[in-house]
């Protein structure tokens, strides 16, 4: 399987101090029932691993992965189709995030747009990690792409810690970890990220994934069913970091 480091970087000077890579596996929305079977192969493989006492349940589609505002993404190797990865995401576009059934959301996350990602699941080996973050861009894009304010989530220890990393907040900093339903009753902190923070934080903070998230160009994490709708929402991300308020190809 290609690593990263075989990935194809164009040049600084060939895209205005942008690179383009190219990546061994494809992040994309699922679109049918086969691509809902990978989902599954690899969230009900991942959960197994880590949560095996809900794991048993993971194996069959669940409802929430045909409710409407929702989107399942999936990362397979572009050598031979096989699932590295998935995560669903639920904007609360048409109802309650699943979260919603176990916490009442605070007052400055009332009424706005909020998008919940769960369900993520991760192969195992070297690729693993690097599928994990392609997954969070795709999440990032997907949040750009849809007007989301605030992206949510759940993390149960000591998961959480990855999200402490990406500069996730506790909503309720005095509670700690909250039993959640939608994941078994397993404690969880529920933490958000503001969309339109991510970049500036970023930046100040000399994260080591912005280069990643807005200096690269990576057309093979496609979170849109619109071609346009793609190629705007990583301009305008990219265009963050450069200062230009458009991006030509």
């Amino acid at each position: 399987m290609q690593t990263i480091k075989e990935s194809v970087l164009k040049s600084d000077e060939e895209t205005g101090g942008l690179r383009d890579e190219s990546l061994p596996f494809a992040v994309t929305l699922v679109q049918d029932e086969t691509d809902l079977d990978k989902a599954l192969r690899i969230r009900h493989s991942a959960y197994g691993r880590h949560v095996p006492e809900l794991a048993d349940t993971l194996d069959k589609p669940e409802h929430y992965d045909h409710e409407p505002g929702v989107v399942v993404l999936l990362a397979q190797s572009k050598l031979d189709g096989e699932p590295l990865g998935t995560m669903r995401i639920q904007t609360n576009q048409y109802g309650p995030l699943a979260l919603e059934q176990s916490v009442t959301l605070p007052d400055w996350l009332q009424g706005r747009r909020l998008a919940e990602a769960t369900r993520l699941g991760i192969a195992r080996g070297r690729i693993g990690r690097m599928v994990k973050i392609a997954m969070f861009k795709g999440y990032y894009l997907y949040c750009r792409q849809n007007d989301v304010d605030w992206m949510v989530i759940t993390g149960r220890a000591p998961l959480d810690r990855q999200y402490d990393a990406l500069q996730f907040q506790d909503v309720f900093p005095d509670r700690g970890f909250i039993p959640m339903r939608h994941v078994g009753d397993i404690p969880h902190r529920v933490m958000a990220l503001e969309v339109a923070s991510v970049e500036p934080g970023w930046r100040a903070a000399g994260h080591p994934l912005y280069d990643f998230f807005f200096r690269t160009r990576h057309d093979d994490i496609r979170v849109s069913t619109d071609p346009l709708t793609e190629l705007e929402s990583e301009a305008e991300a990219l265009s963050l970091a450069t200062g230009q308020r458009t991006l030509s190809n």
